[in-house]
């Protein structure tokens, strides 16, 4: 059983947990961090998208962000990041690689599987380089099936015009876009 924090609107724990099944039977609000791999390429920036293994409880079998995750109760957003890269991606990263992009509301509705799901959350957005080829990346099968890397403006594009079965939101694509001229400054 997974616990989590159950959380205000600004992804500040209550003092209160909840079950993951729960919280999601029942739209109650926690908090996730999501990471987006980026490397410069041919005078662009490439962004790496992960495949959803198709038995996942939420969007199966879909491109989504390179590596994201709930937030265990009593564990802050950039430890849980860093364990997400570790455990879905077999990345080894620090926390002063990653930049905050920001944090960004997310309440969606949806039947998975025949069964209602409603998310409710808070999510930091991150974003880490690392030029890595997709083989060399050790991938969790029962999350995720494939990693690819896309042009970050082509992928803004099939996500905008809906070209590319995906659960990425161009709001949170336009955030790292904002965030790779905050990494510069770093």
């Amino acid at each position: 059983m997974e616990v989590l924090d159950i959380v205000d609107e600004q992804g500040r724990p209550t003092g209160q947990t909840v079950d993951r099944s729960k919280a999601h039977a029942e739209g109650i609000l926690h908090r996730t961090a999501h990471v987006w791999i980026l490397r410069k390429r041919e005078g662009g920036v490439q962004i790496l998208l992960q495949k959803r293994s198709s038995n996942k409880d939420s969007h199966p079998g879909v491109y989504d962000i390179s590596s994201a995750g709930h937030i265990p109760a009593g564990v802050d957003y950039i430890p849980s990041a860093l364990r997400e890269l570790e455990e879905e991606l077999g990345v080894s990263a620090k926390a002063d690689e990653l930049t905050l992009c920001g944090q960004r509301r997310i309440l969606y509705d949806e039947v998975f599987h025949g069964k209602q799901f409603v998310d409710n959350q808070v999510s930091n957005v991150y974003i880490l380089w690392l030029d890595r080829e997709p083989e060399e990346f050790v991938l969790q099968a029962e999350e995720v099936s494939e990693v690819r890397w896309f042009d970050l403006e082509e992928c803004m594009r099939l996500v905008e015009h809906s070209l590319i079965q995906s659960c990425i939101a161009m709001e949170e694509l336009l955030m790292v876009e904002r965030g790779i001229g905050l990494a510069q400054f770093e």
